[in-house]
Parts: structure tokens; sequence; C-alpha cells
């Protein structure tokens, strides 16, 4: 018998808040995150807009030895984790003693390895690098410190897709709690912010140029988009059975019911219309529903001219022209690995508190986006079900579907 799976935890560290109370606030606000790096425009970059992610300071929750593996990921991860941890009633005596899992997105680490490069440049000895490098170097870092802080018995596993990461880490552990292989997992998304992280990007083009005014630059589904901001952070979904979750008494803050996925067999960079239609369709059935029941749709859209047409033409091909929609990175910029995450908790404090966040900047529709319901501005609004894409490059896409609970 398949299990209901549950969402008792969740936890940020972004551009919008170092919480979800300051998260909350920016998102009622349509606040944006994003600034203009000076140190960009020294090192060569074409556009130096990023989203401000301040480097926590962790002395006050871990000793020294604990700190020596963790970079930017690692880092920004503990901190939505400690406090998704907190919000679910879970400590590492419970944790210790209760199998529990870890599936976290994270898609690079490259300002831990060039960091470590640089030490051998510079000593010419490879034993001078210092322990804690290799651990901040691998792809599964998040993991790796996270599962060792927190004493984590169950499945543990980096999930590295692209800007689907996060998303992908929570559909894979839903999956596992509802077969009944796990009783909870913790999930997320990790990403660094880095000027190393960034540079092959800026690099393509992809970036947006409008430096004058960067509040402005990120423009999902808007006519005059020029393309994505970078930004990172992390975001942390606890997920458990509902057995589980009735039996510790934690609080249950949403239900998934459906996760879609798919590949899209084609170009490694561009998107495709078919491969999110399937991904769409896919969480829809998979969730038993009908798609009247969607009351908002957290869209993935970049501010790409290409990427963000492709997923309104998805969206109003499966969900019609009505149901709500707003991309979130108007405010954050492109969280990348972290978004597929991130933007769950953003939309359950959406749903939880009646209203639909701005896709700020919107201003003028193309002959695509204005076949759907974009906001453009605060919306007081009841949801009970939402739906959240993540699309990535090497054309893998993912659909989660969450609904209030209801017993």
């Amino acid at each position: 018998m398949e299990r209901r799976v549950v969402i008792t935890g969740i936890g940020t560290y972004s551009c919008l808040g170092e919480n979800t109370h300051e998260v909350l606030e920016s998102l009622r606000l349509g606040r944006s995150g994003i600034i203009y790096d000076e140190s960009r425009k020294e090192f060569g970059y074409r556009s130096c807009l990023t989203g401000f992610v301040k480097e926590p300071d962790l002395k006050p929750y871990l000793s020294r030895r604990d700190r020596l593996g963790m970079h930017e990921p690692a880092m920004f991860a503990y901190m939505s984790t400690r406090e998704a941890m907190e919000q679910a009633k879970l400590d590492i005596d419970f944790l210790a003693n209760n199998e529990t899992g870890i599936i976290f997105g994270n898609d690079s680490t490259a300002g831990a390895v060039i960091n470590t490069i640089d030490k051998v440049r510079e000593r010419k000895d490879t034993t001078l690098i210092g322990s804690g490098d290799i651990f901040q170097n691998m792809n599964c870092t998040v993991n790796m410190n996270l599962s060792t802080i927190y004493k984590l018995k169950g499945i543990n596993i980096s999930l590295s897709a692209a800007c689907a990461s996060g998303s992908h880490a929570i559909g894979l552990g839903y999956l596992m709690i509802k077969q009944g292989l796990q009783e909870r997992v913790v999930c997320g998304g990790a990403q660094e912010i880095n000027l190393y992280a960034m540079a092959s990007f800026d690099g393509l083009g992809a970036f947006s140029i409008r430096q004058d005014t960067p509040a402005k630059a990120s423009r999902p589904f808007d006519r005059d988009r020029d393309g994505l901001v970078p930004s990172g952070g992390a975001a942390t979904i606890i997920i458990e059975s509902l057995e589980s979750a009735l039996q510790r008494n934690a609080p249950i803050l949403g239900e998934i019911v459906g996760y879609g996925f798919s590949s899209n067999g084609d170009h490694i960079s561009n998107p495709n219309f078919d491969g999110q239609f399937r991904s769409l369709n896919m969480a829809i059935k998979h969730a038993g529903m009908d798609v009247s029941e969607i009351d908002y749709v957290n869209a993935h859209a970049t501010s790409t001219p290409i990427g963000d047409a492709t997923e309104a033409q998805a969206i109003y091909e499966v969900l019609g022209g009505k149901v709500p929609v707003s991309s979130t990175k108007g405010m954050t910029g492109h969280e990348c690995w972290m978004a597929g995450a991130s933007e769950i908790a953003y939309s359950l404090l959406m749903m939880h508190n009646d209203f639909v966040a701005p896709n700020i900047n919107f201003e003028n529709p193309d002959e695509d986006s204005k076949k759907i319901n974009v906001i453009p501005e605060y919306k007081e609004h009841k949801i009970d079900c939402f739906l959240s894409n993540s699309f990535g490059f090497g054309g893998t896409n993912s659909s989660i579907i969450v609904k209030k609970f209801k017993k």
C-alpha cells in the first residue's frame, strides 16, 4: 500500500532573507535581492549582477572540526537545514536513533576546487592543502557534512541535475517514502554564489546586462527580458510519511501528491516544449487530479527569451490560461541548483498566508505570456494546491504538486 507523504519542515537561506520569516516579508513586498557586484567587473564578467547571499558565521553552531569540510554550498545548506529541523521538531538524539535519509541537490563546488588549486600553485606541495579541502571539493559536500553533523542513518545521495536538482531531490525522496523505503528524508538544494561558480554561464552570454537597475534586471515572461541573473543559497524541505508525522506530533505544512519528470532527449541547452509538457502531465496524472484543482503555478521562468516562452506554451496547453502564475525569480534571480527546493518553500509560505507573490518586472507580455495569467503584483489568493516547475540544462524537467493537508 502506497503511503502519503507530507512536509513537516522548511528552511531557507537566500537573497530574500536568511530565514523563512524574512523571506515571507520579501515575497509579500516583491522585494528584489539582486545587486551589482563590482568584483565581477574586475574579474572579467560581462554582467556583474547577482543575488546577494551573505556567507554565514557558523562558529556559534558548529565546532572547528565540523566547519573544516564546509564551503559555500554546505554552509548555506546547514543554515537552511538548521531552521527546517527546528520547525519539524527533529533533534540529533532522535535522528541518531531513527533512520532518516538525505537527498540534496548540488551541481558544483567551483569555488572550493579553485581555492584548493591556488594553494598548490602557491606552495608547490599538496601536503599543505589542508585536511578539510577534499570534503569541500566533492560534489556531495552538502550530504557529507549534513549527514555527519545530524547523524543521519538512511539514504545518503547527492543529486546532480542542473537547475532541476532541488526539485528532483524532493521528488525522489517522495517516491522513497511513498514506497515504504524511508520514513523521512531531508531534501533540498544548494547553490554557491562566488565568482568562480558563474563565469562559464556569463561567457555564454546568458546573463542580463540591465546593470543600471539591478532590481529590474530579472524579468520573467516580460517581452523585454534579456537574460537571467545568477543567485544562490540553500533551501531544505523535510518530508516524511504521514504515519511518522502524526506519531511525532510534527507540524504538517502540506502533502506532496504528484511528481512528474522527463528528459528532452534533444539540445543540451535549449528548452523543449514536449519535455515540459510531458513533465507537467505526468505530475497531474500521478496526483490523480483535475487541472482545475491547481490554484497557483510557481513557474521555472528564468528571464531568458526562449525558456520563458517555451514554459508559457506548456503551461497554457496543460493548465489553460486562468490559473495564477508567477516566477519568484524576478525577485531572486536564478537560484540554479537550489531553485527547485526554494520555490517549494516560497510557495508553501504563500499557501499558508493566502497570497500569490508578484512576478515583478512583468510590464509587457509577449505573444506567449499574454495567454497565461501572470500575476505582476501582490495578490491575495487562497491556495489549496500548487504546482512548481523546474527545468535544467541537458533537458531535465521536474514538476511537483503540493496540496494543503487534509486527513
